[in-house]
């Protein structure tokens, strides 16, 4: 087993990094640096080793070395933003620390000192305050910035705020756990909230592991979150916050669409794995790889992991092709010629997103193609071809399965939109709409104006909906179904009425808009009078505990289609008796 000074001599420790993020913006600011021992010792945990090194004197040699070698990764990774690099307080006023040791490091790596911030860690009681905050105050016009560790667990961070005014603070993860269900809690959150805005410090919540925690922490309005939920630690950690954190700060994030369209391809379908070069890499060699591959169009640039510029076949055969070009270019960097400002794109990104930022944009990341990431790192090229591919693939399966008088989806993607949010444990209003009186109509105006009136209705119902976040299929003949994740799908089923109501008019003769229906023969010869259609709509509120499968909510959504018919005119009827969460069904007015 490896001993405190093996481990010295041997520089065997490890940094992780986990991310801190600006909570209103859905960016990381920085990560704070941590350590691990071997692997294969029980000074793995930081725990155990800092326990081990106070026991054998060297706590200050052991924290000297753990700071050098997140320093080094930090760098190494090239990672942007802030490092929150943890201080003990004893080290902290040590003549080691305080001579600029640590300062001279940075300036060896080259990492600015305004990047770093010094995390005050507390694991017992300070006793020389006057030292450690004129020690702070020294670091801080050496150009760091200061974080106080685990507010509200040490023993003299809350003098240090009032006499330091750190530029951040971090609340200790025992207020942060459970939050959510814990009033006291939040009272204590928010006090701490509104001591930072008076003292111009950020707050950092640390612990926050489930999205409930999250969302209490957000709506508080606490500048900064950490924790598993946001990203755990790690040695390569990532550059942007999870799609599901995304959606959390972005009250209007696209939902996501299930069913097999345009929506829910990704741009990981395009990625073909192109071998990158390094920005230092010889323009010659760039040149021989065109050369060699007379299909490549383009070659990343990438520096640790993360892309840095594209270099276009043509601009660079074009340019050797003049006099001397070569001769002059040959030798020197490729990042001379690339293009540093490439078209970035997150593997997660719908296909349908970036074909609309496509197309709106110059024509050069069409015909260079774009870089695909993952987490800000590189993992290959796409092109504006293989988009066109996907897209049209894409449009031809949606037409398959698609109503062929709407456009619409039909039975298939409407069933496994259904069931897809089932299995996603979503919760949704499906709202079944109906026309009354429409044979009649269909019978006396014809099947073409009856067309006619189908097309208006899908139309105007389509119109209502949130793209992002609902869906409308066409089930046949007058009956539509709307999928909703709307939180005010209420209001848009009324605004759907109302707007039949309103407009459907142009549809019949001025006798008929008149006497409010027309006459016709039954079977039986008898003259009955027909009201003008009208749009009934039936809506229960679905979610995987009360529904298995489409074919249940299908049998619900009927029931609730057949209630609303019983009601004369425009008319919605809501199923009450199991709506999961009424309060949203009662944030309008029927």
């Amino acid at each position: 087993m490896k001993t405190l000074q093996d481990i010295l001599n041997q520089r065997n420790l490890s940094a992780l990094f986990q991310p801190i993020m600006d909570i209103s913006g859905g960016t990381f600011i920085g990560f704070e640096g941590l350590i691990r021992g071997p692997a294969d010792s029980p000074l793995h945990s930081p725990i155990n080793l800092f326990a081990a090194a106070k026991q054998q004197g060297l706590s200050l040699e052991i924290e000297m070395l753990c700071r050098q070698i997140v320093l080094e990764s930090f760098f190494t990774q090239d990672l942007p933003g802030k490092l929150f690099l943890n201080v003990s307080p004893e080290a902290l006023t040590h003549p080691s620390f305080k001579d600029g040791q640590t300062l001279s490091y940075l300036e060896t790596l080259g990492i600015d000192p305004q990047r770093v911030i010094i995390e005050i860690t507390e694991n017992q009681p300070t006793f020389d305050f006057k030292g450690m905050r004129n020690a702070l105050l020294h670091y801080r016009n050496m150009g760091f910035q200061i974080a106080i560790d685990d507010l509200g667990e040490g023993f003299s961070s809350l003098r240090l705020w009032s006499e330091l005014r750190p530029e951040f603070v971090k609340i200790d993860m025992h207020f942060v756990q459970g939050v959510n269900a814990d009033p006291l809690k939040q009272q204590f959150i928010r006090s701490i909230q509104s001591i930072a805005l008076s003292s111009g410090t950020q707050v950092i919540a640390e612990g926050i592991e489930t999205a409930a925690e999250f969302r209490v922490i957000r709506d508080i309005g606490i500048a900064c979150g950490q924790g598993y939920f946001i990203a755990r630690p790690n040695p390569v950690p990532p550059l942007n916050p999870p799609a599901e954190v995304g959606c959390l700060i972005n009250a209007h994030c696209a939902v996501e669409q299930p069913y097999g369209s345009k929506r829910s391809i990704t741009v990981e379908t395009l990625l073909r794995y192109v071998e990158p070069c390094q920005p230092c890499t010889e323009i010659e060699k760039i040149f021989d790889c065109f050369s060699t591959n007379k299909d490549l169009r383009a070659i990343p640039v990438v520096k640790h992991r993360r892309p840095v510029g594209l270099i276009n076949r043509h601009e660079l055969v074009d340019s050797f092709a003049k006099p001397f070009r070569r001769e002059l270019l040959g030798k020197k960097p490729c990042e001379s010629m690339m293009n540093t400002e490439p078209l970035l794109v997150e593997k997660s990104t719908p296909i349908h997103e970036l074909s609309s930022f496509l197309s709106e944009s110059g024509i050069r990341h069409f015909t260079d193609g774009f870089i695909i990431t993952e987490q800000g790192r590189y993992l290959g090229l796409g092109t504006g071809q293989d988009l066109l591919r996907e897209i049209t693939n894409a449009q031809i399966e949606t037409a398959r399965y698609a109503n062929p008088l709407t456009l619409l989806p039909g039975n298939v993607p409407i069933n496994e939109h259904i069931d897809f949010l089932l299995q996603s444990d979503k919760s949704f209003a499906v709202c079944y709409g109906d026309l009354d009186n429409f044979k009649p109509f269909n019978d006396i105006y014809g099947y073409r104006k009856g067309d006619e009136m189908i097309q208006f209705t899908g139309k105007l119902l389509n119109n209502v909906c949130d793209p992002q976040r609902d869906f409308i299929g066409h089930i046949g003949g007058d009956d539509f179904i709307l999928v909703m994740q709307s939180a005010d799908w209420e209001k848009r089923c009324n605004q759907a009425l109302d707007s039949f109501a309103q407009t459907s008019l142009v549809l019949f003769e001025a006798r008929h808009r008149s006497s409010g229906g027309y006459s016709s023969e039954d079977r039986q010869g008898r003259i009955v009078h027909h009201p003008l259609p009208t749009l009934s709509i039936g809506v229960i509120w679905a979610t995987a505990e009360l529904f298995h499968s489409h074919h249940e909510i299908a049998e619900a959504a009927t029931a609730a289609k057949k209630m609303a018919k019983k009601k004369p005119g425009n008319s919605l009827f809501i199923e009450r008796r199991e709506l999961a969460q009424p309060e949203m069904a009662n944030n309008y007015h029927g």
